[in-house]
């Protein structure tokens, strides 16, 4: 498979809130998905910077970042993508342009994710609340 990541582009926006909505729909199977909507893409990577990961000329994940806090905000692969190194390619790109520390939020059902992020060297700092259940504070230092 011939992917590769690069910048966000405005032909790659209807796609990526499919595929942010789809893959939330498939992860997040604790939650009310019927509340879920397209344009709840545009509204979490607000102001932040992406990177895409592309496969042909269509996106099959994607990472969001807000630099002035050194904050990884999103990181979604298309579920029929995952554990191809998609992930972790998108997130070494983007910690190359992130001060240390950096951090993330991780919710604590989403086992999957929450290993993922502990297997790239991350460690939980703290634990919190949100709308959408319980969550880790992740922090990688180095």
């Amino acid at each position: 498979m011939d992917w590769r990541i690069g910048g966000m582009q405005t032909a790659y926006l209807a796609d990526l809130r499919q595929l942010y909505l789809n893959s939330r729909a498939q992860t997040f199977t604790w939650l009310d998905v019927s509340t879920f909507k397209l344009d709840d893409f545009d509204k979490a990577t607000q102001d932040e910077e992406l990177l895409v990961a592309i496969l042909g000329n269509k996106p099959i994940g994607f990472v969001s970042w807000w630099p002035p806090d050194n904050f990884i905000h999103n990181l979604y692969i298309d579920p029929r993508f995952c554990r191809q190194g998609i992930g972790k390619a998108l997130l070494t790109r983007c910690l190359e342009k992130l001060d240390r520390p950096a951090t993330l939020k991780c919710l604590q059902q989403n086992t999957n994710a929450v290993s993922f992020y502990q297997t790239q060297g991350w460690v939980i700092k703290e634990e919190g609340t949100s709308d959408e259940g319980a969550y880790f504070l992740l922090i990688l230092h180095e």
